[in-house]
């Protein structure tokens, strides 16, 4: 099975994600600047969260321009990582409404956590189809920056109830570690782009 059908069907849950964020995002009544101040922390908020759909999406296209062939265990992992996905624009609004309150904190990390490991599952499952892939599985490797991902996103639930901007600051590194598209993949596969 190719991955054609499976990545635009991503791409369009990605894009809706995305839509129903930015929709959250309301214009104040008043024509001034300082109306504006009150809307910081969900800017602030959708920023972080359209960066990480956005790193999601360039790896998951990455990934799946590498992948030669897939099957339902694949399937089935990209779903769940589809899931998780989806509740970034609850968690987003409640981390922004709460302007960055302990509890909302730690549940978008948790959210970062579970997308984190869901991806890391999706690569796993696609490694392990057949030899057909066997260009991920060299280019994948260890996997040292997904299993540093998760351990921070771990450290930054854990930290959020003690500070929430420290944790916020341990999202926002994890989120520029992964901000260029896996060079790993590129290098390997840099033939085919």
């Amino acid at each position: 099975m190719h991955t054609t059908r499976l990545e635009a069907f991503s791409d369009g849950v990605i894009a809706i994600i995305i839509t129903i964020m930015v929709l959250e995002l309301h214009a104040p009544e008043a024509a001034t600047l300082e109306a504006l101040r009150p809307l910081f922390p969900m800017f602030l908020a959708y920023v972080m969260s359209f960066i990480y759909l956005g790193i999601y999406w360039n790896n998951h296209h990455h990934l799946f321009h590498a992948t030669d062939h897939l099957d339902g265990r694949v399937l089935w992992a990209n779903l769940h990582l589809l899931f998780w996905l989806s509740l970034v624009p609850f968690s987003t609004a409640w981390l922004s409404e709460t302007h960055f309150a302990a509890v909302p904190t730690a549940l978008y990390g948790a959210l970062l956590l579970c997308s984190g490991v869901a991806y890391f599952l999706l690569v796993r499952a696609i490694v392990a189809h057949s030899d057909s892939n066997h260009d991920v599985r060299e280019a994948i490797g260890s996997d040292y920056k997904g299993k540093l991902s998760i351990f921070l996103y771990v450290l930054g639930v854990i930290v959020s109830f003690w500070d929430e901007r420290v944790a916020i600051g341990i999202y926002a590194l994890v989120a520029l570690m992964w901000l260029l598209p896996d060079q790993r993949i590129e290098k390997k596969l840099g033939h085919r782009h």
